[in-house]
């Protein structure tokens, strides 16, 4: 499943100290740390980010995520978002070409300061300001607590920081939109001045990252921090989309990142399965053999490969410089909310197929589920990026690609969801009013998923994705909006049943072919996979012995404030 896109250049990595060594018992704060000197051994050139090379795309598509979500989170932001701003700049400004290095080849580290504690993504109405002095310099400054940028893992951590810090351009007092500025954060030991950053606590579930609430307090900037012009825009909403325009390609890359995701989950599910029996002497039978086991490990297979599909042809759309902008940033989002969905829904079914196993961070699960919902966030919210898209497309300023088979079970599903949200959009007077919050934004998410299933089926078909594979991915979608299928596609209950047995019946004999072509395992650190891992992990565990002699039935002291309480009682 991996030769055809993107070799693993991060196999000889696998066996390094680095990432071969167990992590777990680690402090949280020296994961972090490490994960920064993971990060360091990927490396991309400024030709790959201006060109979003297939090496580009191989970053954001290689396994190694699997063992350190942390180290690919400090990744993008390093390279797509931070370096990949600069380097825009850059071909006009030589003398930026030196600040990329330093980012390419970490001797700096670089953040992206977009979002902010007040305001999330709705970053038209960011508070930072930048304003323009006299001499020519900026005074960046956050005017109110909301104003704090937040999650950019800013705190020092061995390397000098510097940042592209979005304000507000004031000039003369006249509000003149936004702009990227770079700004010195810290030193690698201790902030710069006037920059406060505050460690916030570690997540949960996922790889820790030392996420940070930055803020700043007058400080001066000089003139050639700005990335970009002192003149008005025309457009002030079209001039903040063009100096983000790396969040629309973080869009897309982010959702790269969830299918080593799903190859690991159904890779860590099938092993699982095949290794755990039920039952005694020669009747014992491995748990893959009941379809309550191996039915959400099979859907995972099938969305994994229809997904690598629809990635495959996403990129190509995205990458096409004469496809109108807002169709290829139309395509990210849609791409990036199957993506994200079909990733989540996997490793939560697969992992409740674990057992208590499956609860625990070293088996790896818990922790894709983490990153995963990290991912649904990073670069654009995927319930932000539905709402958006579905009333531009309600309001007809673009169009996205047509099916290529509309008759297709997922096509008719998609235009039946669009057609009845049309249909009360224009009932609706005010595209602003209540009404649009009531009746159109609660359909926006379903109705780009239901986007997203007919070009991901689009895509299967032409790339000649297996029948199965297609049919059960057919199948699982349908499970998401039965009673449409029942009302206008004549599939009642038995019939959805059915149609989801055959695929079944079609796609386990091959489940191990499948495991095979997805090309994981050797990113697999999880202990349950087979008895030697499990048995080297119980090992390494802290053990406790002891001489200790206790009598179970000896009666302990009584404490006077219990003894009176149960007096009372009685």
């Amino acid at each position: 499943m991996s030769s055809p896109d993107y070799a693993r250049r991060s196999l000889h990595l696998l066996h390094s100290p680095l990432f071969a060594s167990p992590t777990h018992s680690l402090d949280q704060h020296d994961r972090a740390l490490l994960s920064y000197k993971k990060a360091r051994a990927i490396e991309l050139t400024i030709e790959d980010l201006l060109s979003l090379s297939p090496k580009f795309w191989e970053l954001h598509n290689d396994p190694i995520a699997l063992l350190d979500g942390a180290a690919t989170t400090l990744l993008t932001i390093q390279y797509n978002l931070c370096a990949g701003t600069i380097a825009r700049y850059a071909v006009h400004r030589r003398e930026l070409l030196s600040l990329v290095e330093d980012l390419l080849q970490y001797r700096k580290h670089g953040q992206f300061m977009l979002t902010e504690l007040g305001h999330g993504i709705d970053v038209a109405n960011l508070e930072t300001t930048a304003t323009l002095l006299p001499s020519g310099d900026f005074i960046l400054h956050s005017p109110t607590p909301s104003a704090a940028k937040y999650m950019p893992p800013t705190v020092p951590a061995g390397e000098p920081c510097v940042a592209v810090v979005f304000a507000k351009l004031i000039v003369n007092g006249q509000d003149r939109g936004h702009r990227p500025f770079i700004v010195p954060l810290s030193d690698g030991k201790q902030m710069c001045a006037g920059v406060l950053s505050r460690l916030l606590p570690f997540r949960g579930e996922s790889h820790p990252v030392m996420h940070s609430l930055t803020t700043f307090h007058n400080v001066r900037l000089p003139q050639s921090a700005l990335l970009g012009s002192l003149d008005a825009p025309a457009d002030l909403h079209a001039n903040l989309l063009d100096v983000m325009h790396r969040v629309a390609i973080g869009t897309i890359a982010i959702g790269c990142v969830s299918l080593p995701a799903l190859q690991g989950v159904v890779t860590i599910g099938a092993l699982y399965s095949l290794r755990r029996h039920v039952g005694a002497g020669t009747k014992r039978t491995p748990i893959l053999a009941f379809r309550t086991q191996h039915a959400p490990i099979l859907a995972t297979a099938a969305d994994a490969f229809v997904m690598q599909a629809l990635q495959r042809w996403a990129i190509e759309q995205f990458c096409d410089r004469r496809v109108d902008g807002r169709v290829r940033n139309g395509v990210a989002a849609v791409f990036k909310s199957v993506m994200v969905h079909h990733s989540q829904r996997g490793v939560l079914a697969v992992s409740e197929r674990c057992g208590a196993q499956g609860m625990f961070a070293h088996n790896m699960l818990t922790t894709f589920y983490g990153e995963l919902r990290g991912l649904a966030i990073a670069e654009g919210d995927v319930l932000g990026l539905a709402i958006r898209l579905i009333n531009e497309l309600l309001l007809e300023r673009y169009a996205l690609p047509l099916p290529v088979d509309p008759n297709s079970l997922l096509a008719r599903h998609e235009a039946g969801l669009f057609t009845e949200l049309r249909s009360i959009f224009k009932s609706i007077k005010n595209h602003r009013g209540e009404d649009v919050n009531r009746l159109i934004l609660p359909r926006c998410l379903p109705t780009m998923e239901a986007i997203g299933h007919r070009m991901a089926y689009d895509a299967a078909i032409t790339q000649g994705v297996r029948p199965a594979l297609v049919d059960l991915y057919v199948a699982n979608v349908v499970k998401q909006d039965p009673a449409w299928y029942a009302e206008n596609a004549g599939l009642g209950r038995p019939a959805q049943l059915a149609m989801e047995t055959r695929a079944q019946d079609a796609v386990l004999p091959i489940l191990g072919e499948l495991v095979q072509e997805m090309d994981v395992f050797a990113y697999v650190n999880a202990p349950l996979v087979s008895d030697e891992r499990w048995d080297a992990f119980v090992d390494r565990l802290r053990t406790y012995e002891g001489n200790a002699r206790v009598d179970a039935f000896e009666q302990g002291p009584v404490h006077n404030e219990l003894h009176e309480m149960v007096r009372s009682h009685l």
